[in-house]
């Protein structure tokens, strides 16, 4: 039942990326609501999928590619719904929406069997680790989407370009501060995912740190993170070289999260 709820939540992102784009091209307001009613929509059915997957497993859904990557798609969005309520920025919509369709559908072309867990891997440890990676995964992401759209407004004010996506665009303060934001709250979220899984190991199987390509990646990504905040704070990166970097770091993070699954199956590797 969850697969076929997540199918349909992965019409509903590819209708709501339809309508964006089209909204891109005539900047009519009516279509922009119209796309993100529908994107808020594939939000209900998104968590209705994941809802229905976690009764199914008797467990947080998030131990296969195939789970992980459609939490992922609700986290996302549900943090982009939260920014809409709270600072109005709509056009964000329109990046969060192909971010959604591409991982979601990449989790229905995934093996959608439920994979059990070892008994000395069943822990409380499980949800509170994968709550709070994906979580600060999510924020990166916002993070990522809004050095995106500082590169597009800042190329339409170097060239002069003061018309079209210009004026549905956030000013770049608005942008590099909302960046920031989300950079302050996914590092410590990311360095509580690191400690928690550390934990969690060390409760398993009776080591804190394996040196497993998953631990290894985690904290080559921690690292350019701090990198990007140290930036920040001490020489005063602002902008477009912030926002560059901060491609990097998530394009880092999505790359080896999802070649690593693909490569040793499942989420961690813990299913048995």
């Amino acid at each position: 039942m969850s697969s076929i709820i997540l199918d349909i939540a992965v019409l509903l992102y590819l209708a709501s990326t339809g309508v964006y784009t089209a909204f891109f091209f005539t900047r009519k307001d009516r279509l922009l609501t119209t796309a993100q009613y529908i994107l808020i929509g594939g939000f209900i059915v998104n968590s209705a999928a994941v809802l229905a997957r976690w009764i199914e497993a008797g467990r947080i859904p998030a131990t296969t590619l195939h789970e992980s990557l459609a939490l992922f798609a609700f986290i996302t969005v549900s943090l982009y719904i939260i920014a809409l309520f709270r600072y109005k920025q709509r056009v964000l919509g329109a990046f969060v929406a192909p971010f959604a369709l591409i991982i979601s559908i990449i989790a229905v072309f995934m093996p959608r069997g439920i994979a059990p867990l070892s008994p000395a891997l069943v822990s409380y440890w499980l949800p509170v680790h994968i709550l709070i990676a994906i979580a600060g995964n999510a924020f990166f992401a916002l993070a990522f989407f809004l050095s995106v759209m500082y590169v597009i407004q800042e190329r339409h004010l170097k060239q002069r370009n003061f018309k079209g996506l210009f004026f549905v665009m956030p000013s770049l303060e608005t942008l590099d501060e909302l960046n920031y934001r989300c950079l302050q709250i996914g590092f410590p979220l990311l360095t509580l995912a690191i400690v928690s899984g550390a934990i969690w190991s060390q409760n398993a199987v009776g080591s804190y740190w394996l040196w497993k390509p998953r631990q290894i990646w985690s904290l080559i990504t921690w690292f350019l993170y701090a990198a990007l905040l140290h930036g920040r704070l001490t020489a005063g990166w602002r902008g477009r070289k912030a926002a560059i970097f901060s491609g990097i770091a998530f394009a880092t993070l999505v790359g080896a999260f999802i070649l690593i699954n693909l490569l040793l199956g499942g989420a961690h590797g813990l299913a048995r």
